[in-house]
Formats: structure tokens, sequence, C-alpha cells
């Protein structure tokens, strides 16, 4: 759904650019290429002026060099995620074997907020070679309760733990979908969990609005009662088995240092933005590393 959804938007936008060439055509005697020229530059256009707004309004008091990286490497996180990725797959996610003959812990991975699996495609490929079977879901409906995504963690750990003879899994959540994992622990329990990773997730919410209503955008508003039900539910065992990681330069959720909880291992990485968590070679690292430090079932 979301893909076909990234694809009416990408459309529009090109239409909109071919029309504004055409009218440059017409009005200013600019070249005829003009117009298909500026079809191809408006989703990039639009890419760059939405991560230079989010980036300036989510803005910390950190070191301004580290914000100028975050902005570029936003950028370039953006182009590969949201225009050549996410919008052109059409197979549904299914499970995928680890490479070569050795079998370790498998993987889920669940994406956030207006992201498909394609997101975790840098992830996947570095995860499956080091010899982890992985399940990079689909949340669905797009925006509907994050109460509504358990069962879908659910059926990738079933599969996940019948197809490699394992008895636990390591789950990892980009943002909305570190609370997804949270909320199927709630729901499903903690039996199958043998560590949880989240990267750039809202635990306290965010600041930031959605540009249209959505009922897990409002789950997600900082502090909301949704958030503060989540977190009163769990124990410290639960607690235990999470690990985060954030970003002082997220561009989506903020405020950014804030998004820790008691009791549970936190890793700042700087200089990076919040699409960016997802293909960063330092966060990707951190998740092999925390994956070879798990007890193997």
């Amino acid at each position: 759904m979301l893909a076909q959804l990234l694809r009416i938007v990408l459309f529009g936008q090109m239409i909109t650019g071919a029309v504004i060439g055409l009218a440059l055509i017409y009005t200013v005697q600019a070249p005829v290429w003009i117009a298909a020229a500026m079809a191809l530059a408006m989703p990039l256009i639009g890419m760059v002026l939405a991560d230079l707004w989010t980036c300036w309004v989510s803005r910390a008091n950190e070191p301004i060099a580290l914000w100028w990286k975050s902005l570029f490497g936003e950028n370039w996180a953006g182009i590969r995620i949201f225009l050549l990725r996410q919008p052109w797959t059409r197979k549904p996610p299914q499970l995928l074997p680890a490479l070569g003959t050795q079998k370790r812990i498998p993987v889920v991975l669940v994406h956030g907020f207006v992201c498909n699996h394609r997101i975790w495609d840098d992830v996947t490929r570095t995860l499956r070679a080091a010899g982890h079977d992985v399940f990079a879901v689909n949340l669905e409906p797009l925006f509907g309760s994050i109460d509504k995504y358990p069962p879908i963690v659910e059926s990738a750990v079933n599969a996940l733990c019948k197809h490699s003879g394992h008895s636990k899994v390591v789950l990892v959540g980009h943002s909305m979908g570190g609370l997804a994992i949270r909320s199927w622990m709630r729901k499903f329990g903690t039996d199958r969990a043998a560590r949880v990773l989240t990267l750039g997730t809202p635990h306290w919410g965010t600041k930031a609005r959605a540009p249209f209503p959505a009922v897990n955008g409002s789950e997600m508003h900082w502090q909301s009662d949704w958030l503060k039900a989540l977190a009163a539910s769990e124990s410290d065992s639960t607690r235990s088995l999470l690990r985060i990681a954030l970003t002082p330069q997220d561009n989506i959720v903020y405020p950014q240092r804030a998004q820790t909880l008691e009791g549970v291992e936190t890793v700042v990485f700087e200089g990076i933005g919040h699409l960016q968590m997802c293909t960063e070679a330092a966060v990707i690292n951190w998740i092999a590393k925390e994956l070879q430090t798990c007890a193997q079932p």
C-alpha cells in the first residue's frame, strides 16, 4: 500500500514540475527540454526542502558542523529510501535466509512511520552475510493504531523460529517500529525475545507533527497517554532486553536526548539524521555487534 501511495506522490510531483517547465517555455521562451528537467527534478527538490525544514525546526543546542553533516546525510538517505527503493517494491516482505552455512540468531526488522521493509536493505545485506536469517515486515494499516501491529511482528517471529530452529529472535525497530516491538512484548510476552534494539524511536514521543491526521501519529505525540501507558506496563525484566540508539541530530524525533528509558543502555551516534540510522555503517556495525553478544538459543 505504501509503495503505491509513494508512486502517486512522485508522479504528482513530476506532473507539477512538467507544468512549471511548460509555463517557463511559453512565458520566458525557456528551452523545450526544461519541462522534462523540471519533471525529473521536482521530487528531488521536494525531498531537499522537506529535509531542510525538518532539520531546521528540530535543531537542538548541538554543534552546527554536526547539523550540516546530518542534513546532507539525511538528504542522501531520503533519496535512496523514498525515491529509489520504497516506491518500487511490488513483492510482499518475506523471510530471507542467511547466506553461507553459519547460522546465527534470526532477526526481525520493523520499520517506522510511512515506511516499508525496503528501508532495511543495507541492514539486511549485512546481517544475512553474517549468518542471520532476516524477516523485515510491513506494518499495516499505515495510519492505524500501533496496537494493531503486534500480530504482524508475531507472525514474523513464528516464521523465523520455525525456519531456523531457534527459540528466540532479536528484534530491531526504527522509529515507530521500536514502539511496535514494545507493544508486541506487552501483548505476546518476552519469552522469544533475546534482545530488542531501537533506532531513533520516540520512546517519550516527538514534538514533530504529521502533516495529516493519523492514529499512530497521535500516539507518538510528545508524552502522549499511549506512551505513558506503554511505559507503565513494562517490568524491569522487559526493560533489560532493550538497547537504545539515538542521534542528537534526529530531524523527526525530538527532543532527541530525551528518548531514553530508565535502566536501558543507550548509545549516541553524532552527526546523522533520522532515516540515516538505517543506512549509516556505524549504526549497522553496532547492530551486528549487539547480535554477536546475544546468547545463542
